[in-house]
């Protein structure tokens, strides 16, 4: 089978397309013939270094597929059921080995390219307005990049329980993309704090979901109201410098760097926020929105256009 694999770090210059051993499943583990795999900026903080691998790795940390084969101790799956998996290193291939305790059925009403699409993203969303910072009817947030593949979920969820997004991106169309998917305002982020005045009448935000980092954590502290939550959830520009934590003591200002493994830990929890996710995506209540396919061979192209900031929606690779 062949798989993206990448030897050393660095950009996405560094990835190639290998022939590879077909996997055999070892313990606890279920074969999967991929049938999609997100693209995400996870997978460039592995290729870059930023999170630290064993090299060579393979690429790609969420997809969805159809079980071949299992080991003997495994319970619970058949040939040709449809499931879906995240955090799981190596996924950009046409086979991958997925421990089965992070497998999630895909329900009838999904399709495989929406689970594909959704895993890492929604199940991220869905932890960040229920447990970072749980949303109730009226807060107000400030959510960055509101068009992107984290933006537009995050959106969607926040508008759906019932708070008022205020968002940011980067041109017209994202903007205009970000009000359709609920926000009650979208701006440029040097106008962000404008927003958030008028929004909030100078109050400030109960939140702040912060994927984009260097570029937008200041404005992201300023726009809080006093003990207001910052949730710090990605480094798409760069990550934060080095930062003082008595400047949190002007507002009494609540700071998180979450990451998902930590909400996922228990297959109990993994099973019940997949259930509510996928039924959010068949009520059309999040949307699958892949705006971009790619072959194998083309793994780079994808990165390319994800680390460029031009895309909306999610990227997948399709073997």
């Amino acid at each position: 089978m062949r798989a993206v694999m990448f030897e050393e770090y660095g950009d996405s210059s560094v990835l190639s397309v290998r022939d590879r051993p077909d996997p055999e499943p070892g313990p606890g583990e279920v074969l999967v013939l991929v049938g999609a795999s997100g693209v995400n900026y996870m997978d460039v903080y592995q290729r870059t270094g930023t999170y630290q691998l064993a090299l060579p790795a393979g690429l790609g940390s969420e997809g969805a597929g159809t079980v071949l084969s299992f080991a003997d101790d495994v319970r619970g799956f058949s040939p040709g059921d449809r499931v879906a998996w995240t955090g799981v290193p190596g996924s950009h291939a046409e086979q991958a080995l997925v421990p089965a305790a992070r497998l999630v059925p895909v329900p009838e009403r999904v399709s495989t390219e929406q689970a594909a699409a959704v895993m890492l993203q929604g199940l991220t969303a869905h932890y960040l307005t229920h447990d970072s910072f749980a949303v109730r009817p009226g807060a107000a947030v400030l959510v960055h990049a509101a068009a992107g593949g984290m933006g537009q979920p995050l959106t969607r969820i926040v508008t759906h329980l019932g708070g008022r997004v205020v968002a940011t991106a980067s041109t017209p169309e994202k903007r205009d993309l970000a009000v359709r998917n609920g926000a009650v305002v979208a701006v440029a982020y040097a106008d962000a704090l404008d927003a958030v005045r008028k929004v909030t009448g100078d109050t400030g935000v109960d939140a702040v979901y912060d994927g984009v980092g260097a570029d937008t954590f200041e404005t992201s502290l300023q726009a809080l109201r006093p003990r207001g939550t910052l949730v710090l959830f990605g480094a798409a520009s760069g990550q934060v410098p080095p930062f003082d934590p008595m400047r949190l003591m002007s507002g009494s200002y609540f700071l998180t760097r979450p990451t998902l493994g930590h909400f996922i830990a228990s297959r109990a929890e993994l099973l019940e926020r997949a259930e509510t996710l996928f039924g959010w995506v068949a009520d059309g209540v999040v949307e699958a929105a892949v705006t971009g396919r790619y072959p194998l061979d083309a793994v780079a192209d994808a990165y390319v256009a994800l680390e460029g900031r031009r895309t909306t929606g999610k990227l997948l690779i399709v073997p």
